[in-house]
């Protein structure tokens, strides 16, 4: 009976009032039978055969039939539950990432940007009902891939993003920001967020950090900003070898925390700073805490009902007790 479940478990009360017939139909096993009165049986042989032993056993057919009606009755069965999700309030994501030659720093571990592509990657994977997409800047910004529900091209273009001198080296954060911006300011999500994170001072681009937080205001985007690096000191890229190698020595953290402040403030979102590994995933988890998709869930029951052959057993226990009355046990009397 394992996985089985009864629609209506009341009906096993029944079961209470068997003995009751078991007991009714024992009293009155004598009057069942046809009987005839001799003075003498002494000219009779005594020796009852095996059928006629079996004889007041009939009840227990019915008995057996009458349990069998019960268990029908409760209605036996087993379900199938399958679930299907739908998100109701989904959100478009745009992740800033900057990617100036300071994010190769090996505070973190390898270094700035791996860590960060690492934790990235697990984010967008817990996310399977919001559109993301990949905006990189350093001292300028461009779309790596637009918002969009595929996270497979998501997780590729977060994979390839590496520092490559394809733009110019700075920081740029108000070009990151309105570039994320314009990725967004069409979208009719319910939520849109942007999670802008930068490891140093805005030194470069046309456009201030803080006119790019009111214009995302505008357009109803709420930015999450990161600050990514150690406190005091760390090992930077300051030249490249003849051989092409990149060459660090320690220099001094430096980032603009007021700013990105002021941004996550001015669009009602959140500060953070990430010194290391494991701070830049809890960020990551935080935010992933506090943006929530609101997720319609439907389940699906799919019963097998089990009562029949309950009620087969039944119907052949009664049509076994009526053939054997009617056959080896018609009384002639």
């Amino acid at each position: 009976m394992k996985g089985i479940t009864f629609l209506n478990p009341e009906f096993f009360f029944l079961f209470l009032l068997l003995p009751v017939v078991i007991g009714w139909m024992y009293w009155k096993r004598n009057q069942q039978f046809a009987t005839l009165k001799m003075s003498s049986v002494n000219g009779f042989k005594t020796m009852q055969s095996l059928a006629a032993k079996l004889k007041p056993y009939l009840f227990v057919l019915r008995i057996l039939a009458l349990s069998s009606l019960i268990i029908a009755l409760a209605r036996p069965r087993t379900v199938d539950i399958s679930n299907e999700t739908k998100s109701t309030k989904g959100l478009d994501i745009v992740m800033s990432v900057d990617v100036s030659s300071s994010m190769l720093a090996k505070d973190l571990l390898p270094n700035r940007l791996e860590a960060l592509k690492k934790v990235a990657k697990t984010f967008i994977e817990n996310r399977p009902n919001d559109r993301i997409g990949i905006v990189v800047y350093a001292a300028e910004a461009y779309t790596k891939t637009p918002v969009t529900s595929d996270k497979a091209i998501v997780l590729e273009a977060i994979e390839s993003i590496k520092y490559d001198n394809v733009i110019n080296d700075g920081t740029g954060i108000g070009m990151g920001l309105t570039t994320a911006v314009n990725r967004l300011k069409e979208s009719k999500a319910k939520s849109k967020v942007i999670i802008l994170l930068t490891d140093g001072v805005n030194n470069s681009g046309f456009i201030e950090p803080e006119t790019a937080s009111e214009i995302a205001r505008e357009y109803g985007i709420k930015v999450y900003t990161i600050a990514l690096g150690t406190n005091g000191n760390a090992l930077f890229p300051y030249a490249i070898s003849p051989t092409g190698e990149m060459l660090f020595r320690m220099m001094p953290v430096e980032i603009d925390e007021k700013l990105l402040k002021t941004i996550a403030k001015n669009t009602g979102g959140k500060y953070f700073r990430a010194t290391n590994n494991n701070k830049l995933k809890d960020i990551y988890q935080s935010i992933d805490k506090l943006e929530k998709s609101e997720i319609k869930e439907l389940k699906f029951y799919d019963y097998d009902e089990k009562y029949r052959p309950f009620v087969w057993i039944a119907g052949i226990l009664l049509l076994v007790e009526i053939l054997l009355r009617k056959t080896v046990y018609r009384s002639f009397i």
